[in-house]
């Protein structure tokens, strides 16, 4: 395992494998941002915890749609 990237509790429901802490690049009406996330070293599937989607993400998305 890669020393930047740390192991967590969460498996991959596909693949069966931990999922690990990796920067993860979001593009949003040319904006980028990179935020850690939980993300499937096998298929690279990303998860996003629900209370994030419905705080953060959706204050910057509203943000960006308002300018």
């Amino acid at each position: 395992m890669d020393n930047n990237k740390q192991e967590c509790e969460l498996i991959c429901g596909k693949c069966q494998v931990p999922l690990q802490m990796e920067k993860v690049e979001f593009n949003y009406m040319n904006h980028q941002f990179r935020h850690d996330f939980p993300r499937c070293p096998v298929c690279g599937q990303v998860y996003i915890m629900e209370e994030i989607v419905n705080g953060k993400m959706k204050e910057v998305e509203t943000a960006l749609e308002d300018k």
